[in-house]
């Protein structure tokens, strides 16, 4: 009786270990086009968050009683769109402008209290 449960058992612990063998993943090739739309995103998310960690941001959200690391956190939290388009606000606004400060800080507490 135990002979034919251990045979049984092999048995049954063979084709579990063959079936397995096809639920496995499947690696492929992926095209350019996915892997170089990640690196502008993450370009994007890279500018935000440097420009919230300067001194000059960190001072200002302080003033208004926020958080700056909270303000990194709800970048983290944005979708790509949105920090595209802050992105895009910091590229095209004259350096060092106080209304480019302004403009970011107020664009993160809108995207975090719209919700």
């Amino acid at each position: 009786m135990t002979s034919m449960l251990k045979k049984m058992l092999c048995r049954f612990m063979a084709i579990a270990i063959m079936m397995a063998s096809f639920q496995t993943a499947h690696a492929g090739m992926i095209g350019t086009d996915l892997v170089n739309s990640a690196a502008p995103v993450q370009a994007d998310r890279a500018l935000v968050i440097n420009y919230l960690t300067r001194a000059e941001t960190v001072s200002e959200f302080q003033a208004l009683g926020m958080d700056a690391q909270q303000a990194v956190e709800r970048v983290g939290a944005m979708t790509d769109a949105e920090v595209g388009t802050l992105a895009g606000q910091i590229n095209t606004a004259p350096a060092g402008g106080l209304v480019t400060l302004i403009l970011v800080v107020f664009v993160i507490w809108y995207f975090a209290f719209r919700r």
